[in-house]
């Protein structure tokens, strides 16, 4: 075997990438102080010989070895002015299972090999998102405390999120980390699944096949094989085109700022690529001496660790047909690299949009700067939207001071100030929640079913608040975000170790056995609210007005419409601890209109419609007399 100089013009790509025709693979990596680098793999017996040296173009070193071939495995071996040794291709698409993660072989992957099935697809307008975030590792599966949840083991609940009435899954990230159990933002190799994701034995992963494929054939599509299912981003891919056959977007969470702390000390990680001399941190290839969150900083001054990440983020999109992004404290970005991380937030939305200008690219950036969403040509960053949290702290503030008692003072209007994110021209660029990963990882009572009530996450009032807070998002201007769980009453706060911290897992068994009726509740109040916010344009639309808002009543009402066709909807809230009658509320117009959701519906209601009159109030040229039951959202539409 000797490794060939590729004969091509155009540029060369990086990492390991298979010829069209199958006939071998281009290799190549950015090693800019090493001395040599080989290309050893299962296709040359893992040799070092002037056969398998790599060529020198300026800081990079290229070859073709006609011998390689799908899923053979492979690893550049670099020999730096400090050391030699073996390094994981930072490019590698996937790695192979070994007792020990650091020593792991990349596997060569060509991206087009997974029998896509979701020809036709287009996901949601952005508008129309409702995003629904989770963990892969304790989403679902079977014996979680030992063993993390698959890619797989999502689609499992793939007819329980339809029936919720989300259309985008935002996965917590999923590149692979060092550890077993992890947060995901610590990546290691981010153009790899998580290993601990995916299933390596054939039997088991027979049964995943047998899953997939009865929900592909409920839709007329062709089965998959046991070898297409078999690589571990076919798993991932086939998540991806499952969800996407049954109308579900997916979003994957990208990790920017900081990689994992532990790659330092990982001799095969892509800290010291080029194996320079010495420990000095400055001469990290791809970091700089600073880090966050316990993980070194990307070196984005240096145009190719930028590329890098570019890279990355087109991958996903090209080769996991990513529908958007959710990308992690953008603003450490921003911080850490004065002078280049804006021009790279800039260079990374640009390439993205120009790879599909249907992926969504959500930004978290605290505090939220309005340039974030803004064009490049009038010097923003170019992102799409942005997490914004003015919503969900005056929600929050609001329970926390409710459950109080009855005599609490309760800032309705910040609630009211904070419906239309400030910070934005349009809406649909902030992404609304009231529980995230961050809010309910720690602390059991930043959970919206145990603030509502902290002495009992199942009284009557700690149910009918949470269903407040939540009916809130999805009634507001934006893009609503739950959390998993928070759709049927989850109480604890969550943990990615459920091993180390027991009794912390999303409890399914609840709901699913019906143990406890309050959860099936809960979860059918967010179904019809999720269903109201499909069914009626004006929810999905840019116009509000709060026609009414009360603090020592508790009330609130607010009206969403859209231009020239009216679709008129009120939205009517409370967080009294007492029933209202006859409370008096401007409305647009005068007639009938339907109460089409009522939180407190089984226990009082407005027998399913009101009457307006002509006679103005509150700024309104209508007013309606109606019931409003304590701790309630209603939704009335004509």
């Amino acid at each position: 075997m000797t490794v060939q100089m590729p004969s091509t013009s155009e540029p060369i790509a990086k990492g390991a990438n298979l010829i069209a025709d199958g006939n071998g693979a281009i290799f190549s990596c950015w090693a800019p102080g090493a001395k040599k680098v080989w290309i050893s793999g299962s296709f040359n017996g893992w040799s070092q010989t002037d056969q398998s040296l790599l060529n020198r173009v300026g800081a990079d070193w290229v070859g073709l070895v006609a011998q390689a071939r799908q899923n053979d495995t492979y690893k550049f071996y670099v020999e730096g002015e400090g050391t030699s040794g073996y390094k994981r291709d930072p490019h590698a698409r996937e790695l192979s299972h070994q007792p020990a993660y650091p020593l792991s072989d990349c596997i060569l992957r060509h991206p087009g090999s997974y029998p896509w099935h979701d020809v036709g697809y287009r996901p949601p307008k952005f508008n129309d998102l409702v995003l629904y975030q989770l963990h892969v590792g304790v989403f679902y599966g079977p014996d979680r405390p030992r063993r993390p949840g698959k890619f797989l083991d999502v689609l499992k609940k793939l007819d329980y999120l339809v029936a919720l009435g989300i259309n985008a899954l935002q996965l917590m990230p999923v590149v692979e980390y060092a550890n077993i159990r992890s947060l995901g933002y610590e990546g290691a190799d981010i153009f790899s699944p998580e290993m601990d994701y995916c299933v390596a034995d054939d039997q088991e992963l027979s049964g995943y096949l047998d899953l997939v494929n009865s929900l592909l054939a409920r839709k007329q599509q062709s089965p998959l094989t046991l070898a297409d299912l078999k690589p571990q981003t076919h798993q991932l891919k086939a998540l991806v085109d499952v969800c996407h056959v049954y109308g579900i977007a997916v979003l994957f969470d990208l990790v920017y700022n900081h990689a994992g702390g532990q790659i330092a000390g990982q001799w095969e990680s892509i800290y010291f690529f080029d194996r320079a001399a010495g420990t000095d941190p400055n001469r990290s290839l791809y970091f700089t001496d600073r880090t966050h969150a316990g993980g070194p900083v990307w070196a984005i001054w240096k145009q190719e660790v930028r590329d890098f990440l570019i890279d990355n983020a087109r991958a996903f999109v090209a080769e996991y047909r990513a529908d958007g992004f959710r990308y992690d404290q953008v603003s450490v970005i921003t911080a850490e690299n004065r002078n280049d991380g804006w021009r790279f937030c800039q260079d990374l939305t640009d390439a993205v949009r120009g790879s599909n200008p249907a992926v969504i690219q959500i930004a978290e950036f605290w505090d939220v700067e309005p340039a974030i969403v803004r064009f490049r040509r009038h010097g923003g960053a170019g992102f799409d939207a942005c997490w914004v949290d003015d919503l969900r702290r005056s929600i929050r503030a609001a329970i926390t001071s409710a459950a109080t008692g009855e005599s609490a003072y309760v800032q309705m209007d910040a609630i009211a100030a904070s419906l239309w994110p400030g910070h934005f021209l349009e809406s649909w660029r902030a992404v609304q929640y009231v529980e995230s990963h961050d809010e309910v990882y720690k602390n059991r009572n930043l959970r919206i079913a145990a603030l509502g009530d902290p002495g009992s996450a199942r009284s009557w009032w700690s149910m009918s608040r949470a269903r407040v807070a939540t009916g809130l998002v999805l009634m507001a201007p934006g893009i609503p975000m739950l959390f998993m769980g928070q759709e049927f009453l989850e109480d604890k706060r969550w943990t990615d170790n459920p091993g180390g911290e027991p009794g912390l897992l999303l409890w399914w068994e609840g709901l699913d056995s019906g143990i406890d009726r309050e959860m099936t509740y809960h979860l059918q109040f967010v179904q019809a609210a999720c269903r109201i916010r499909r069914e009626q344009p004006a929810l999905r639309g840019e116009r509000l007005n709060v026609v009414h808002v009360h603090n020592a009543n508790r009330v609130l009402a607010f009206h969403r419409w859209i231009d020239g066709e009216g679709a008129d909807v009120m939205i009517i809230t409370s967080l009294n601890d007492k029933t209202y009658y006859d409370y008096e509320i401007g409305f647009p117009s005068a007639g009938r209109w339907r109460e089409i959701l009522n939180s407190e519906y089984h226990n009082i209601n407005n027998s399913g419609q009101i009457e307006a009159v002509w006679q103005p109030l509150h700024g309104m040229p209508a007013k309606a007399r109606l019931i409003v039951p304590a701790n309630s959202l209603m939704v009335f539409t004509r």
